[in-house]
């Protein structure tokens, strides 16, 4: 039986969670916790939420471990004192996003709802939770190994550029009284963690753990990797753009090197990542005795996040698409780690036995949903490499792109009884499903996912993401040319057609990324229009920390190349290229032809706006993305 209004299952007691109050502890006979974790989303024991990942990972080695979500930072701190001090060390972390890209919009603007906070309420975590928690915890338990990590900690791990702060800021690590970052995917280097303490060794004496950062009293070694101090990056921008360089490469490799950084006098030591989990690995993380639903103290109430992903499946690990305004290597590396198709139909059977599980599944995918079981044909050429893409500025000729695993994995998906039909909502790569490849079978292979991909798992509306129109901008982002996206929209068309289905595919943009300018957004506009999109999912670039776009964006230099490179940063410059988007609002007319005149192109006027009466536009016909007249409101709510 299941309450609707509460994500929870009735089946379930708080003795199967991990507990949350001193209560719950003592029903478990337990005087003290061995670990406790304070994390910044409300508590849902599901693989895709961090804290429950990294509790259950340390439960599974013995260990005692409670959960603290979304702690009060604003009272008498009595959230942080409850269940006492943990026998090894308190970890900390932000939550699956960054808590700024939680909380704020591209415009700096406040954001009034958060998708992993019970009811989308606002407001239950602080700017930087990381720092906030940690140094509460600091202040209470002096003595206590403190830890950091998740998505916030770890992309903020070496001096990176603050878009809603404006500035350089220094590792996290110099902000937050913790003793160690735990960067990227966090079992293993947890595990080894806990393992350590529990045997007696000092917090201060791990200094040698994969995946770890810590300031140290020690110097690097000649074959280590220097970067530019913290101070130099300040004073110099391009010694920054040529940091983020090493960092990225270093991030990217199959054996990377011990990375080291002067702040404040101080070095800072970041180890390198554990080489890709082996599919033993990565099941036994997946495969852990998860309820799969949201602790009882929420009981009447959603999590937003959790409703999206409760009858999903996640089947691999990392992305080799290196785009440059995204954190997904920066944090789970480019080389995929690929669940085991006896784990994976583990989970969908689990799914299936929900009580609320009405026959579909709503997404089989990954960070990138078809990157399923592909690595290079060559996994010691892989080993060497140093690309941050294996998919641009062409596609690496050692990558085995056969989809034949994953097709595998939909149709034994599709083959219970239980389920009507299995979705792929994750974003899909068609330039990775449209790769040329020299073998017929592969080929024929590709040709087929994309068909079936198309027929059977589109809920009605296919989103992918060619984020441009202009191949100069396009090669900034690392992506491969709008060409591709005309083959694919060609395909999406004709298998609607010969199928009789009116599905819909919903292209993403984005404006302001550095190398766009004006030119290029109103050409979009007329490229759009002529394939008749109005377009729906589209947003003004976001500086996030650890990423090629940010770095561009902050130095104005490419680290790659040392070419300066132009970014849209004033609001008025930002306005300028996203009214663009919405050419078809007669409220954007006069300001787009104006300029258009102004920037000297208007040859494009016409195109946009033909005829004698181009308010009138309203094309009934089109095959894409259509704003009716009764969404005026979200339009504008977009403009403000």
């Amino acid at each position: 039986m299941i309450d609707k209004k509460s994500n929870n299952f009735t089946r379930y007691k708080k003795s199967d969670f991990l507990p949350t109050s001193k209560e719950e502890m003592e029903a478990l006979g337990w005087d003290q916790a061995d670990v406790i974790i304070f994390s910044g989303d409300a508590y849902v024991d599901h693989p895709s939420f961090g804290s429950a990942v990294i509790g259950r990972i340390l439960q599974a080695e013995g260990y005692k471990v409670a959960i603290v979500p979304q702690p009060n930072w604003r009272d008498d701190l009595r959230d942080f004192k409850k269940l006492g001090e943990p026998r090894l060390f308190f970890g900390i972390s932000a939550g699956a996003m960054d808590s700024m890209v939680n909380h704020y919009t591209a415009n700096r603007r406040l954001r009034h709802d958060d998708a992993y906070t019970a009811g989308g309420r606002h407001g239950m975590r602080p700017d930087y939770p990381t720092i906030v928690y940690s140094n509460i915890l600091r202040e209470l338990f002096p003595n206590t190994p403190i830890i950091v990590g998740g998505i916030e900690a770890s992309l903020r791990r070496v001096s990176h550029y603050d878009y809603w702060q404006d500035r350089l800021r220094p590792s996290i690590l110099a902000d937050a009284k913790a003793d160690m970052i735990v960067y990227g995917m966090g079992e293993r280097t947890i595990r080894e963690i806990a393992n350590n303490l529990n045997a007696g060794r000092c917090i201060k004496d791990l200094t040698d753990i994969p995946q770890t950062a810590l300031f140290i009293n020690e110097s690097p070694s000649a074959e280590d990797i220097v970067l530019y101090s913290y101070e130099e990056c300040l004073a110099d921008k391009r010694k920054q753009a040529m940091n983020f360089k090493h960092v990225e490469i270093e991030s990217n490799k199959y054996h990377g090197n011990t990375i080291w950084q002067k702040t404040s006098g101080r070095w800072l030591k970041i180890n390198p990542m554990y080489p890709p989990m082996t599919s033993d690995e990565i099941d036994a993380s997946f495969d852990l005795p998860y309820t799969r639903v949201a602790h009882p103290r929420y009981k009447g109430k959603v999590i937003p996040a959790y409703e999206m992903i409760r009858h999903s499946i996640n089947m691999h690990r990392g992305c080799f698409g290196g785009c440059a305004f995204c954190t997904i290597s920066a944090h789970q590396g480019k080389f995929i780690a690929s669940r085991s198709k006896k784990s994976i139909m583990k989970e969908v059977r689990q799914v299936v036995e929900m009580e609320d599980f009405k026959g579909y599944i709503s997404d089989l995918g990954g960070p990138s949903a078809n990157m399923y079981n592909m690595g290079g044909f060559d996994k010691n050429i892989c080993k060497k490499c140093t690309r941050p893409s294996c998919l641009h500025p062409q596609p690496c000729p050692n990558l085995n792109n056969d989809h034949s695993a994953l097709l595998d994995i939909y149709h034994t998906v599709d083959s219970l009884k239980e389920v009507k039909k299995s979705f792929v909502g994750s974003g899909v790569r068609y330039d990775l499903s449209m790769m040329q490849h020299k073998d017929a079978k592969i080929a024929e292979v590709n040709r087929r996912y994309n068909r079936e991909l198309i027929e059977h798992h589109v809920s009605g509306r296919l989103k992918v993401a060619p984020e441009h129109t202009s191949d100069e901008v396009l090669d900034c982002m690392r992506k491969p040319s709008f060409s591709l996206f005309y083959k694919f929209k060609r395909i999406f068309d004709d298998v609607n057609q010969k199928t009789g289905m009116r599905q819909q595919l919903i292209p993403y943009f984005i404006s302001s990324h550095p190398a766009c300018k004006e030119e290029h957004m109103a050409e979009l506009a007329v490229i759009t229009k002529n394939l008749d999109f109005r377009l729906e999912q589209v947003q003004d670039f976001t500086p996030t920390p650890m990423t090629l776009a940010t770095e561009i964006y902050y130095t104005g230099i490419h680290p790659y190349t040392g070419e300066e490179i132009f970014t849209a940063k004033n609001e008025r410059d930002k306005l300028a290229q996203r009214k663009y988007f919405f050419w078809y609002d007669k409220e954007y007319r006069k300001p787009i032809c104006d300029s258009l005149k102004r920037i000297g192109r208007q040859d494009l006027i016409k195109e946009l706006y033909p005829g004698s009466s181009p308010m009138n536009y309203d094309s009934r016909q089109n095959r894409g993305v259509l704003v009716k007249k009764s969404d005026k409101k979200s339009v504008k709510s977009r403009k403000r």
